[in-house]
Order: C-alpha cells, then structure tokens, then sequence
C-alpha cells in the first residue's frame, strides 16, 4: 500500500468546503449589486466585493443557454472551483461570482482553464492597486 503524507498543522490546507461558497440569494444579490471590482474577458465576468470573513466564497453562474451540454456545464464549474481551490489564500476577504457570459467554445468546457487563471491574475492585481 501507499504511504500517505499527512500535511503538517501549520500548512494551509487548500479544501473547498461549504463556508466557501456563496449559498443563498441574498449573497449572490450583494455582489451583483455592489461589486468593488470587475473583470472579463469573451467567455467570463467575474464580479468580487470585499467581505468581512477571513476566507473567500465563490458563487458560480453558468446558464444552459451558454453551455448547452451538461458535460459543458459541469467541466466549466470543476474548473472554476479548482482554480478558485488553488487561489483561496490570494483571495481572502472577498466574495467572487463566476458567470460565463460568452457561448461555450467548440472544444468544450475543458479548454478554459486557461482564461479563468488570467483573470484571477487581473483580479488580484486590481485589488493589489487599490
């Protein structure tokens, strides 16, 4: 059998759990509504307003109009999440929505991984101006 390393207590642990999320319509509303920075590019927007928690949230916005297949949809929030997952200590203090805003490219949800980290670049570097 394999040797699993256990994570020493003082190393960040890089989970996405629940307190990470955006859950109910009034935490989406406060975003949409009152966003501190903006960002986007052909295929995404990605609105974030500063919170008073010590971890980032994410809320995740991808329409069936946008990205027909279900396979789509799915590999684009797997996406996000993972990028969101890897990101979430640059991140702190803020609540961000994803929302695909451009149709779903022909190769398929799996191609944008690529475009989201960008904008996680510009993000945090809009933040970093501030």
């Amino acid at each position: 059998f394999a040797m699993v390393p256990v994570s020493a207590p003082d190393t960040p642990s890089f989970r996405f759990t629940r307190e990470q999320r955006l859950l109910d319509g009034a935490q989406f509303q406060a975003v949409f509504n009152a966003p501190d920075w903006r960002v986007s590019d052909r295929y995404f927007l990605i609105l974030a307003r500063r919170n008073d928690l010590p971890q980032a949230r994410l809320g995740l916005v991808i329409g069936r109009r946008k990205a027909r297949h279900a396979v789509d949809r799915a590999a684009i929030k797997r996406r996000a999440r993972e990028q969101f997952r890897l990101r979430q200590h640059e991140l702190a203090g803020l609540d961000l929505i994803v929302l695909l805003r451009g149709p779903c490219p022909k190769e398929g949800g799996r191609s944008l991984t690529p475009a989201l980290s960008e904008l996680l670049d510009k993000l945090l570097a809009k933040r970093g101006q501030d």
